[in-house]
């Protein structure tokens, strides 16, 4: 499910790509019927230019039938021209009008067979197989980490995790936004346009089976009822949620939130560390980002780890802190000088950009 190796360029080319098209987007989506009239009129209006042309050079055609060429018959002899029937019972007999028929009708006959057969395929075979695909992925997802909200925070995470490792395909976004949907999907994600505060919505996407979930929905209330739905359908599943004001912090945990992200705070956290030292500021952003030269890692303790100290990680990290029953333990403390079977390790590891930097 996961690949090491870092993505920025096609992820951030794709985003590119994406917010260079927002402008040509329309607020208003053409509806289906709306589509369907549109290719239906151009349809027509292909078939009434042939009628006129065979009108006026009517002289050209024959009736083996009576030997005049009415209106009807010329609408008669139009349709079965477009659609290559052919019964000979009227046909072109002047070069002109043989003519008329190889340079003017034929485009037209294929311009009018390619709406058709475009149209069949849009509304009928299309959609069926794209029904059909989203039901078979619906049914198999499993382990998946699913994002409620594709705004700036949300679409930061998923860039982030991609570039962490995380395949797009094992990621899920919800949003009611179509125009942010199709930027999710052009890297890869599964998107749906929902409402997630619903169970049904929810449901569709097999919350209970996710991995974890990602709740930026924008506004603090509703990304706390969010949390309260997911955690009524999911109560094992780890919640991470994104709240701007301090007071809704407690009320996000008590819906049931296991991390609360204020990224108000953290914007504070970082001036203040700019105020007592040049690189600080520098150094927490590095240590947040997988793009940087250093990167914190949260893990389950290795079996072989076990009995050791928290400063001889298998992996070369810097241990920095052990979370064992619930409780924060520091490198510094003598807990942390041994190691148990199902601590949970917070770690700084180099990444590609390091040179080997640990810590």
């Amino acid at each position: 499910m996961r690949n090491r190796q870092l993505l920025p360029p096609r992820i951030r080319n794709a985003r590119l790509k994406g917010e260079l098209s927002k402008p040509l987007r329309r607020a208003v989506k053409i509806p289906v019927w709306g589509d369907l009239g549109i290719r239906l009129g151009m349809a027509l209006l292909l078939i009434s230019i042939v009628i006129l042309i065979h009108w006026w050079d009517r002289g050209g055609l024959v009736d083996n039938l009576d030997g005049e060429v009415s209106f009807t018959d010329v609408v008669y002899f139009t349709m079965i021209s477009i659609t290559t029937t052919g019964f000979g019972d009227i046909a072109p007999i002047t070069d002109r009008a043989r003519m008329v028929e190889a340079i003017i009708v034929t485009p037209i006959r294929f311009a009018v067979f390619f709406i058709f057969v475009g149209t069949a395929y849009n509304f009928i075979i299309k959609r069926s197989w794209e029904n059909w695909r989203m039901a078979r992925i619906q049914e198999h997802l499993s382990d998946h980490i699913v994002v409620l909200g594709y705004g700036v925070s949300g679409s930061e995470a998923v860039t982030e995790l991609i570039e962490r490792g995380t395949d797009p395909r094992c990621i899920v976004i919800i949003d009611p936004s179509e125009e942010r949907l199709a930027s999710a999907e052009a890297i890869g994600c599964n998107v749906m346009a929902g409402d997630s505060t619903r169970d049904e919505t929810l449901k569709a996407v097999r919350i209970s089976e996710a991995q974890t979930v990602l709740v930026s929905a924008g506004r603090d209330d509703t990304s706390i009822l969010i949390v309260l739905t997911v955690r009524h359908l999911a109560p094992n599943v780890p919640i991470s949620v994104v709240v701007r004001a301090d007071d809704n912090e407690l009320l996000a945990r008590q819906a049931g939130a296991n991390n609360v992200i204020n990224p108000v705070r953290f914007t504070g956290l970082l001036l203040a560390g700019s105020a007592k030292g040049a690189h600080i500021a520098d150094y927490l952003a590095d240590l947040a980002s997988v793009s940087g030269r250093v990167q914190l890692v949260e893990r389950e303790v290795l079996p072989e780890e076990c009995g050791s100290s928290i400063s001889d990680l298998k992996s070369g990290g810097r241990g920095l802190r052990v979370y064992r029953n619930g409780e924060a333990l520091g490198f510094w403390e003598d807990a942390c000088q041994t190691l148990q079977t199902g601590d949970i390790v917070v770690e700084i590891i180099p990444t590609e950009n390091g040179d080997g930097e640990s810590g």
